[in-house]
């Protein structure tokens, strides 16, 4: 019997996590939420954050949580995986979540998924690091995690099963 010894690092809501070959870094719980991996191909680096709103600017909180909104949270795993040994100018993304948990929500507060995804596309953009994939939108939660062997990301839902990023 072979068993797999492969650390899996939990990232929880409002976290971040960056690690190295062989760890697998998970989330789950992204209705809203975005999980946002990134991932050093060169030195084999990953990246995870569960990103659950778009601007510390509506941050009512005494201490800032940083994971917990992506303008801040973003720059913050990018320094955690520098600390690894990454190069910004290696790093891809894949993401996903970002879903409208709401059927009703007209007003622009009330679209958390919607602009959690363009909150984070456009810290990515900040630090030109390419968006590879992506499976955003809809009205579902998912599970996501990331081999930081290869990249690899599986984002799992009960309506779409698991699919590969």
């Amino acid at each position: 019997m072979i068993v797999d010894s492969t650390p899996i690092l939990k990232v929880g809501m409002a976290d971040l996590k960056a690690a190295q070959a062989p760890s697998v870094l998970k989330t789950s719980g992204l209705g809203s939420c975005i999980g946002l991996c990134l991932f050093d191909p060169q030195l084999h680096i990953a990246g995870m954050a569960h990103v659950m709103l778009p601007s510390s600017e509506i941050a009512r909180e005494q201490m800032l949580n940083i994971a917990k909104y992506a303008d801040t949270a973003i720059p913050a795993l990018i320094d955690q995986m520098i600390q690894l040994g990454a190069a910004v100018r290696n790093l891809q993304a894949k993401m996903a979540g970002g879903a409208q948990m709401f059927a009703l929500a007209q007003s622009d507060m009330m679209r958390i998924g919607p602009r959690n995804i363009e909150s984070c596309k456009l810290q990515l953009q900040v630090y030109n690091i390419p968006l590879l994939a992506e499976d955003t939108g809809g009205n579902y939660g998912r599970s996501v995690e990331i081999d930081c062997a290869n990249g690899n990301v599986l984002v799992k839902s009960v309506q779409n099963g698991v699919r590969q990023l």
